[in-house]
């Protein structure tokens, strides 16, 4: 018996109450089916909506997956803000390394900012850039060692977890290593860096 996919039914919503149900379903079949499955007919079929519809809100595929892509930015930072924080005060990165891989992997920003700039979305990456900016200058101010080198850091940190996201089970499965090395080797490179770690 075939599987009958629900869409919401239809139902009066504000303009902002609709374009986050969009966002929503956006961020749904992006995690279910990746990045190209975010397309405004398959986030329309899914909250009941027009095509469109979704353009008045965001005028364009492209559109809407930058709107996503804000977003998830959003979430990201204020995440790792908290973890950031919890780091210091325990000295033990696990968790911010944690935080972070999981944004970029388990939680698509990594695959969705991949596909908009591989698609001609050469500023895709912009509020992702421009948040984790804002946070590490914030961060920064906070700093209790001057010398600490938390752009390095920042730098070192989301590359690697960026990659992670795209290559790591592919590079993990050819290396003979465990799924989890760059997570392992990304908390150490904290560590070292701040005088926590052995050389």
């Amino acid at each position: 018996m075939p599987r009958a996919t629900a869409a919401l039914p239809r139902r009066r919503l504000t303009p902002e109450a609709s374009r986050d149900a969009a966002l929503e379903a956006a961020r749904a079949l992006l995690l279910e089916d990746g990045p190209q499955a975010v397309t405004l007919k398959a986030v329309a079929g899914r909250v009941g909506r027009t095509h469109a519809n979704l353009l008045h809100h965001f005028g364009s595929a492209d559109g809407l997956q930058q709107a996503l892509i804000e977003r998830m930015a959003a979430a990201i930072v204020a995440t790792i803000r908290d973890a950031v924080r919890r780091s210091r005060a325990e000295r033990d990165p696990a968790e911010l390394v944690d935080v972070v891989f999981d944004a970029f992997g388990a939680g698509g920003a990594g695959a969705l900012a991949s596909w908009m700039i591989l698609t001609g979305n050469r500023d895709a990456l912009d509020p992702v850039l421009t948040a984790i900016h804002d946070l590490v200058e914030e961060l920064a101010r906070d700093e209790e060692r001057s010398d600490a080198p938390i752009r390095d850091e920042t730098l070192q940190l989301v590359l690697a977890a960026l990659g992670d996201a795209l290559l790591g089970a592919a590079m993990a499965r050819a290396l003979e290593l465990p799924r989890g090395r760059a997570r392992e080797l990304a908390g150490r490179m904290l560590l070292r860096d701040r005088g926590g770690g052995k050389e």
